[in-house]
C-alpha cells in the first residue's frame, strides 16, 4: 500500500465546543480505523480547522473530496497540500485532537487574510513537509505543558 496525506483547512459554519469535538471524533474513529486512516485535527475558538488525513490514496482523496469537502458544517475547504508520503506521521493516532488558538495556525500555515477569511501561505513557508514539522512541534509542545488535559488520540 502507498501512504498518502492531505492536509486542509476549513471554516466551520456553527461552533463546536472541544466536548462536541472529541464526541463526534469518538462515532468517526472507527470508520477511520477501518480505513486505515490516521491524522490530527486542530481547531480554534472561532471555528477554524486545520487537518492531516493519512492512508492509502483512493481512501484519502474520497474521504476529503467526496464528504469532507461536501460537508454542510463548515465551508472554504481549502487544501493546503497532498501527495504520496513515505511514512505515517500519526501512526498511532485513529484521528488526534487538539484544541489551537489562531496564533497556532499561523506559525503552522501562515498568515490570516482577515478579507478573505482565511489563512495564507507565505512565500518562503510552501511546502507541506514544513506546516507537518510545525504541526508536530505544536503536538509536542501541547502535550508537554504541565497539568495539560490531553485530548484522545
Amino acid at each position: 500500500m502507498s501512504l498518502y496525506h492531505l492536509i486542509y483547512q476549513s471554516q466551520a459554519k456553527r461552533l463546536f465546543t472541544t466536548t462536541q469535538l472529541a464526541a463526534a471524533l469518538q462515532r468517526w474513529r472507527p470508520a477511520n480505523h477501518a480505513e486505515r486512516i490516521s491524522g490530527m485535527l486542530l481547531c480554534t475558538p472561532n471555528g477554524r480547522f486545520l487537518q492531516v488525513i493519512e492512508g492509502e490514496e483512493a481512501v484519502v482523496r474520497h474521504l476529503y473530496y467526496d464528504k469532507i469537502a461536501h460537508d454542510p458544517r463548515h465551508s472554504n475547504c481549502e487544501v493546503l497540500g497532498e501527495g504520496p508520503i513515505g511514512h505515517r506521521n500519526f501512526p498511532d493516532w485513529g484521528m488526534g485532537f487538539r484544541p489551537a488558538q489562531d496564533v497556532n495556525l499561523q506559525q503552522i500555515v501562515g498568515y490570516f487574510d482577515t478579507a478573505n477569511g482565511r489563512f495564507l501561505l507565505p512565500r518562503a513557508h510552501n511546502m507541506p513537509a514544513d506546516m507537518l514539522l510545525l504541526l508536530l512541534r505544536f503536538v509536542a509542545e501541547y502535550d508537554a505543558e504541565p497539568g495539560r488535559d490531553k485530548p484522545s488520540n
